[in-house]
């Protein structure tokens, strides 16, 4: 992948994209009132931190976005209905932020959209409405009642105020200084927010895809033909052509990506379950399953989402028999954010974004003002416990 280009304060430069990592920070200066810090996990069996957005509010980091384009919107004095076009987790989130902000939302959803989703959606008081059987046809109807009745329409990926509101997944994420993160892409909100709040620090960033659900990666190459996406466990990154925003985030701030088997997603889905006790659907355990194919002694995979079907998860459950987990090779910590030399746990902020300055909130009052540290780099102990405690 070609890389960013280096500006002044080490902020990568995209372009004249509308997005930098200055409106990641605004981001999460708004969503923080709403929006808990989702929990980092050190998936021992693995070898591999994982940032549980699983665990957000409706089960998926796609609120994030959502409610920052609302809120951002709100500012600028447009109270118009929102309408979205989406397989379940960006009309979930929508919902959701809709609801807490009392603003009118309308979600198209396809004809094949998951039971579960669609149902979570009507639980916030959204209007649904089903067309089409794929994303893009339930999009083109969306678009179609935006225009007609003045909505405004948001995008699931291709908005900036939705990737800056997905980029404070990498501002959680940076504290815990992994060398690489993998995302899994879609359309590729997720991986062009988490890429700009990420790569200042020098983090390798990687996404990931399913074989046949692959369009940002031949986007990439230059193939940009509109294939229809094959039926995948990982329905909730079942995108024919990424956005166009995102496919120049992308070129410019990925270092890769890697293309996953149907086989080894489902595998790691199940993995997940039993061995690590997390629920996660099929695009929450992409990442994950393209961890083997990543070099890195500290790397973070994002599970991006757990809304799952209980009838497809018990399939799995009774079909899937992975193979066992070989034995780690030594013992290992607890995760925590790394701690620089100086004390105190580091946290982001906006001159730690743009030059990879740690500051120090967790100090005891009585103690010294402790000074910035201009690092994120852990100590060589730190580094060795975080070594892969398996080969996969």
């Amino acid at each position: 992948m070609p890389e960013a280009r280096a500006t002044a304060g080490n902020e990568p430069d995209v372009g004249d994209v509308p997005v930098t990592v200055a409106d990641v920070l605004a981001a999460q200066a708004r969503l923080r009132r709403y929006l808990p810090s989702t929990p980092m996990h050190h998936a021992e069996r693995f070898g591999v931190m994982l940032k549980l957005e699983n665990l957000q509010r409706t089960g998926s980091y796609k609120v994030r976005g959502a409610l920052n384009a609302l809120l951002a919107a709100r500012e600028r004095g447009d109270l118009r209905p929102v309408i979205a076009a989406s397989a379940g987790n960006h009309a979930q989130g929508l919902a959701w932020a809709a609801y807490r902000l009392g603003v009118q939302a309308i979600t198209v959803m396809p004809h094949g959209a998951p039971q579960n989703k669609i149902a979570g959606v009507a639980h916030w008081g959204a209007t649904v409405r089903q067309h089409g059987d794929s994303y893009d046809e339930a999009y083109a109807f969306a678009r179609e009642l935006a225009e007609q009745n003045d909505y405004r329409f948001l995008s699931a990926f291709d908005d900036p105020d939705v990737i800056a509101g997905q980029g404070t997944v990498g501002i959680e994420i940076a504290p815990f200084a992994p060398d690489v993160v993998i995302v899994p892409i879609g359309g590729g909100g997720l991986a062009s927010g988490v890429a700009l709040a990420l790569k200042s620090q020098g983090v390798r960033v990687v996404g990931a895809q399913v074989e046949g659900v692959d369009s940002m990666a031949r986007a990439l190459r230059g193939d940009h033909r509109a294939l229809a996406p094959v039926a995948s466990l990982a329905d909730g990154v079942r995108v024919k052509v990424p956005g166009f925003l995102t496919r120049r985030l992308c070129a410019s701030l990925l270092d890769d990506v890697v293309i996953v088997r149907e086989a080894e997603l489902r595998e790691t889905l199940v993995r997940l379950a039993l061995e690590e006790n997390l629920i996660a659907e099929g695009a929450g355990a992409l990442a994950l399953a393209a961890g083997r194919r990543v070099a890195g002694k500290r790397k973070c995979a994002v599970v991006s989402g757990g809304n799952i079907d209980a009838t497809v998860l018990a399939g799995l459950l009774s079909e899937v028999r992975p193979r066992a987990p070989r034995k780690p090779r030594r013992r290992t910590q607890e995760l925590h954010p790394v701690e620089p030399a100086s004390a105190g746990h580091g946290r982001v902020t906006p001159a730690s974004l743009v030059l990879g300055i740690t500051t120090h909130p967790h100090i005891p009052r009585d103690a010294p003002p402790a000074h910035p540290s201009v690092s994120v780099v852990a100590p060589a102990a730190q580094h060795a416990a975080f070594e892969e405690e398996y080969t996969w």
